[in-house]
């Protein structure tokens, strides 16, 4: 079996090719791979019908989970590159996911659409999901409030803050990823608006933890902030690994997003 070790912006990825021969690792034997090849992610690529690949994803947790953008990302990188098509189609639990080469190196995905719904992300209640009832910090004075959420095929929690750095994300985070208002738990990001067409971000995982890139985050980000009318619909993510562009584009309602892909090395198993 091929396993290839990836990053997208700094994300990490095991990636096994278990199109051929099966791959049905444990909760724990995922830990174990994350923790010795230091990946975000455990990805298996598997044979699908009518798509050029499935996508199936587990967090560094062992959890299953049905959405990862910058693995998708690496993926498509690998399909690609394998098949010499323009655009590859990619199947995930979530949704179908078409990605393409960008400029420069850089590969391109189509995430969809973002759901809103406060029974898509999901809440345990109907809220407004542009400011939910989420604080941390004292009751009558709390230093992060009312989050936005949306869900990329994953649930976000996005905090607006003047800047990321003032935050202890892992002291933070945990607090609000099994908050009993996410049933499911939560991804939660920190995001700093710079300016409308750039924004710093930080996201602590959901299964994962604070790692150098969420391309779901950014996505995530992005829209929550365009949607508040902090920014454009189109704008710069800075993360801790690097860049991404996200593209919400009113033409389709799709939300694409672009960035670099590194394969760190390959090897057979």
């Amino acid at each position: 079996m091929k396993v290839w070790k990836m990053n997208g912006a700094g994300n990490a990825f095991a990636v096994f090719d278990a199109r051929s021969t099966p791959f049905a690792p444990t909760v724990e034997q995922v830990r174990q791979i994350a923790a010795d090849l230091q990946a975000d992610q455990v990805i298996a690529l598997e044979r699908d019908a009518t798509k050029d690949v499935f996508m199936r994803i587990w967090n560094a947790d062992g959890s299953e989970v049905a959405a990862c953008g910058n693995g998708a990302r690496a993926v498509a990188h690998l399909m690609l590159e394998e098949t010499g098509k323009p655009m590859v189609t990619i199947q995930t639990e979530a949704d179908m996911l078409k990605g393409y080469k960008a400029l420069g190196g850089l590969v391109t995905v189509d995430m969809g659409s973002p759901l809103m719904g406060w029974e898509d992300i999901p809440l345990a209640e109907k809220m407004d999901v542009r400011g939910v009832d989420v604080k941390i910090g004292p009751m009558d004075k709390p230093y992060l409030s009312r989050p936005a959420v949306v869900s990329m095929g994953n649930p976000h929690a996005v905090f607006f803050v003047k800047n990321v750095d003032d935050f202890d994300i892992p002291a933070l985070g945990p607090l609000v990823e099994w908050h009993p208002l996410f049933p499911e738990g939560t991804n939660v990001g920190f995001a700093q608006i710079i300016d409308r067409e750039h924004i710093r971000l930080r996201v602590w995982e959901r299964g994962a933890g604070l790692t150098k890139a969420c391309g779901t985050g950014a996505c995530a980000a992005l829209v929550c902030a365009a949607r508040a009318g902090l920014t454009e619909r189109t704008a710069k993510l800075i993360l801790d690994g690097g860049e991404l562009l996200i593209d919400w584009r009113e033409s389709d309602d799709h939300v694409y997003m672009t960035g670099p892909v590194e394969t760190e090395f390959e090897t057979v198993i």
